[in-house]
């Protein structure tokens, strides 16, 4: 699970704050996160920021594109440690539209670009 700061529309950019471990070795706990907010086009491979049905927010990895149970555009998200995450193995594929904004850089403790 992640935490995220920033998460206003209006705002292009912002910062997301990685808790917990679903997303070792890629991402570590306390890594902070440049990320681009609003309809952005996400590639397979990519880190995004995404809201679960339940309200949670989290960092994952976009598999691949799938349809929800509804039919909808989504994307099947995983964890990059699955011992230790909860992604689309449990909460199964998540609506493109609640895909929130796109994982861009590390910006502290290790910077750099990801994907």
């Amino acid at each position: 699970m992640s935490q995220t700061t920033g998460m206003t529309m209006a705002r292009r950019w912002g910062a997301a704050r990685v808790s917990g471990d679903s997303m070792l070795p890629t991402l570590r706990a306390g890594d902070l996160l440049l990320v681009r907010h609003g309809p952005a086009s996400v590639s397979s491979g990519q880190l995004v920021v995404a809201r679960f049905p339940d309200g949670t927010i989290v960092i994952k990895r976009a598999l691949e594109p799938r349809r929800t149970s509804g039919g909808a555009d989504g994307w099947w998200l995983l964890s990059d440690n699955p011992e230790h995450g909860v992604d689309s193995r449990h909460r199964g594929p998540i609506p493109a539209t609640s895909v929130l904004a796109v994982a861009v850089a590390r910006i502290w403790p290790r910077p750099g670009l990801l994907g």
